[in-house]
């Protein structure tokens, strides 16, 4: 789970390099973004003004890694102006709550 902004910490891409390490070595793993991590899937992303590079690419990479979902916390999505025009491609919008972490067996929380 990337619970953090896109730029301004490591912790959220720490969290995807862990997540892309599992996938490389045949261990399931998909992304859950929520919070201000949504806008991590937010399409278009500028971030050369701050000196760092869009983590778009980044998560382009996911299926090649063999992550098996990206998704989004409805909710969040909403509080930060995303719906699925404006999100990046591959990106499932879900509802998270209780029934949906019992389909996990080990969660990781990125912040």
């Amino acid at each position: 789970m990337i619970d953090q902004p896109p730029y301004g910490a490591w912790t959220g891409r720490e969290a995807l390099d862990m997540a892309f390490s599992l996938a490389a070595f045949d261990q399931p793993a998909s992304l859950l973004f929520s919070g201000a991590g949504v806008n991590w899937l937010r399409q278009g992303q500028e971030a050369g003004a701050i000196g760092q590079k869009s983590v778009e690419k980044n998560l382009s990479a996911a299926p090649i890694f063999g992550i098996e979902a990206i998704l989004a916390d409805r909710a969040a999505c909403k509080t930060f102006g995303l719906d699925e025009s404006s999100l990046i491609e591959g990106v499932t919008l879900v509802d998270v709550d209780a029934a949906l972490l019992t389909d996990y067996h080990h969660t990781a929380f990125a912040g």
